[in-house]
């Protein structure tokens, strides 16, 4: 199996029967193991204490481990916008109190982050997007989980999400994402909706002056992803396409074989503005994609 600090499944991940009851999410990628989570004291928007007070120094540690493997690797690989925020967020030395944090981000873009307890359902997760709050994962991988956890934990969600929060377009590309994800909802568009997501927030790639670089969280905060998808020579790199996007399917357990290349957050802020319900249909009316199968009309990048 591939070695990654995370591949976290479907944003898009909803419960068959309640947040209690024992039910594992859904997610539209494949793979194999369970997610995990301890929803009793989750509100009804599913957000929940951060209850920083409850981590241990042997998490604080791990957590310090993980961010400076991390920040090393960024430069030549992490885009400039990232890099910026990571150096002035100042949180490399423990798991960072989210009140602290979401002073700055308030004044920054208007967004604030919410622990939750794990993976919430669809309807919660586009809801807070729209309303500018992001869910962070209140708990941390174990230590043998160090080079690979299937879900988000709040390794991921922090330090590869929270800082381009920071970024004005990106904020705002992510904010009409939430809004069209409830859309989405009601349209039975959700799982074209989470691929969106995926090749983009999660595992997109842009490209800068220098080259190409990541900005998708899945690789930022991945031990190997990150340098694989910029420079491995494997990897279908495809220009920006939205129905393509939605077409895709991916994996959750191994390296990304195909992924989006933008040329700007502006492209992605204008890509969310339009009437997503005529696209759907159409997509609908397509057949579906391999994650490693290539397509007509493919724009290499």
């Amino acid at each position: 199996m591939s070695q990654q600090a995370a591949e976290p499944p479907s944003p898009a991940a909803s419960f068959h029967d309640g947040v209690n009851r024992g039910v594992a999410p859904v997610t539209y990628g494949e793979g194999n193991r369970p997610p995990r989570g301890d929803y009793a004291d989750a509100r009804s928007d599913y957000t929940c204490e951060q209850h920083w007070e409850r981590h241990t120094e042997a998490e604080h540690a791990l957590y310090r481990q993980l961010y400076e493997r991390q920040v090393a690797q960024l430069d030549g690989l992490a885009c400039e916008a990232f890099i910026a925020a990571v150096r002035g967020l100042d949180a490399a030395q423990q798991i960072p109190r989210f009140d602290a944090v979401n002073e700055r981000l308030l004044a920054a873009t208007g967004w604030r982050i919410e622990a939750v307890p794990g993976l919430i359902p669809e309807e919660a997760f586009f809801r807070l997007l729209s309303e500018r709050r992001f869910p962070v994962t209140r708990w941390l991988r174990r230590l043998d989980e160090i080079d690979y956890v299937v879900e988000p934990d709040v390794f991921h969600d922090f330090f590869g999400h929270v800082p381009l929060l920071f970024n004005p377009v990106f904020a705002d590309y992510m904010q009409a994402y939430g809004a069209g994800g409830l859309k989405a909802s009601r349209l039975q568009a959700c799982e074209q909706l989470a691929r969106l997501y995926w090749y983009t927030v999660e595992f997109g790639l842009i490209r800068e002056a220098g080259g190409l670089r990541a900005y998708g969280a899945g690789l930022l905060s991945s031990a190997g992803e990150l340098r694989h998808s910029v420079n491995a020579q494997g990897p279908q790199r495809v220009g920006f396409d939205l129905e393509r996007m939605m077409r895709t399917r991916y994996r959750i357990d191994s390296y990304q074989p195909t992924y989006f290349v933008i040329d700007s957050f502006a492209q992605l802020f204008d890509a969310t503005a339009q009437d997503f319900t005529p696209i759907y249909q159409r997509v609908a009316q397509q057949p579906e994609l391999a994650a490693d199968e290539a397509a007509p009309g493919d724009r290499p990048a």
